[in-house]
């Protein structure tokens, strides 16, 4: 089988492992979590080290807690998302308010931003109030999906003429630019990297928040120990036990050494798929808006005639090659029936025409060629 996409463990992750063994440094204090901290830093573009934490979903409940959203807040963000974004909103005791994405990008849409706080919020004593339901808009959350930057400089335009914090879920992004910028240098308050096992770095699991306000970074790093502020065991707050291991970091920080190479591979393997379908009737590329050099996570394309996506699926796994469903967007999760929402004509289109195709970066040439095969063999 060609699997969808699997790390590329063939760097120094098992010989710094081995020096968590040796040390006996393997929970959340070593210093692999300080270098990977250091190295999330430099690769996002910030002055300030970064705050590793257990996951990408617990990075975002720290980030969304430090800002400030509180139990029954709204928090705006796109659709189009994985879970976890939605998750992390929740777990503040707040609920998303879901938009859909803009046709370019496939990330937060600026004018539907625009147009639901212009119309659809009410300021009453200084608090951002959303009209319909009177709950408190404490947040925009932009998902940069699949790597690519959402439209930044309007998103966070826009949310600081109406009060409010930006918290990115960059997940998979922290190779991309946007305008030529690194992900940490894009004017949200926080964002947050995940090293979940199939991202283009991985420490197996893990997150890492990043932001260039000191103090905010700060409370996140205090929030994620627990909140203690002494050696005799007071808490000054709620905090949560949110930290990376030390043998987690390591693994990031041998992933971490190749950023450049694995991305460089990602988007070479884009680009190789975008050629080889480029003009067929019925299919078309993973967006690229004119801002954006993603890091490309993911890479596939979409099947205009969506009735044809489960006999692709098929076709694919009989050759061999792995193929599977992609995300089910917010506003279709149980979870979040209720939570308030746009009109979503962009997102209802896209998601379930979405074909992802293998995209580890250590695919070889012959494998990618026999991905490429199998699609026009299936499609023709």
């Amino acid at each position: 089988m060609i699997p969808l996409c699997v790390p590329n463990l063939t760097g120094n992750e098992a010989r710094y492992l081995q020096d968590c063994v040796d040390s006996t440094f393997v929970s959340s204090v070593g210093p692999f979590v300080d270098r990977l901290e250091d190295m999330v830093a430099a690769a996002a573009g910030c002055p300030l080290r970064a705050v590793a934490t257990s996951a990408g979903t617990t990075g975002l409940h720290a980030a969304l807690t430090a800002v400030g959203v509180e139990r029954d807040d709204l928090v705006i963000m796109p659709a189009f998302t994985f879970v976890a974004s939605a998750n992390a909103v929740a777990q503040c005791g707040a609920a998303p308010w879901l938009l859909d994405v803009a046709e370019e990008s496939w990330t937060l849409d600026p004018a539907m931003l625009e147009q639901v706080l212009k119309t659809e919020t009410v300021h009453d004593k200084a608090v951002l109030r959303h009209r319909a339901s009177g709950r408190r808009v404490a947040a925009v959350m932009p998902v940069h999906v699949l790597g690519c930057p959402a439209d930044m400089d309007a998103i966070v335009a826009i949310a600081r003429a109406y009060g409010l914090k930006v918290v990115a879920d960059a997940a998979a992004a922290l190779g991309s630019r946007y305008n030529g910028q690194r992900v940490g240098q894009l004017g949200a308050d926080l964002s947050v990297i995940s090293f979940n096992g199939n991202k283009t770095v991985t420490a197996g699991g893990g997150g890492a928040v990043i932001g260039t306000d000191a103090d905010l970074v700060t409370l996140v790093r205090h929030l994620t120990t627990t909140a203690r502020v002494s050696s005799d065991y007071l808490h000054d707050r709620v905090g949560f036990n949110y930290r990376m291991t030390n043998l987690q970091a390591a693994v990031g920080c041998a992933q971490l050494e190749r950023l450049d190479e694995f991305v460089g591979a990602k988007r070479r393997i884009r680009a190789t798929y975008d050629n080889a379908f480029a003009g067929r009737v019925g299919i078309r590329p993973f967006p690229r808006p004119a801002w954006a050099e993603s890091e490309c996570w993911f890479s596939g394309f979409i099947l205009e005639q969506a009735d044809r996506l489960d006999g692709l699926r098929a076709g694919l796994r009989e050759r061999g090659i792995d193929a599977r469903p992609f995300w089910r967007p917010m506003h279709l999760q149980p979870a979040f029936a209720q939570a308030p929402r746009s009109m979503m004509s962009v997102t209802d289109w896209i998601w379930p025409r979405i074909v992802t195709l293998p995209c580890s970066t250590g695919l070889s040439d012959a494998d990618l060629a026999t991905v490429i095969s199998a699609v026009e063999g299936i499609l023709s």
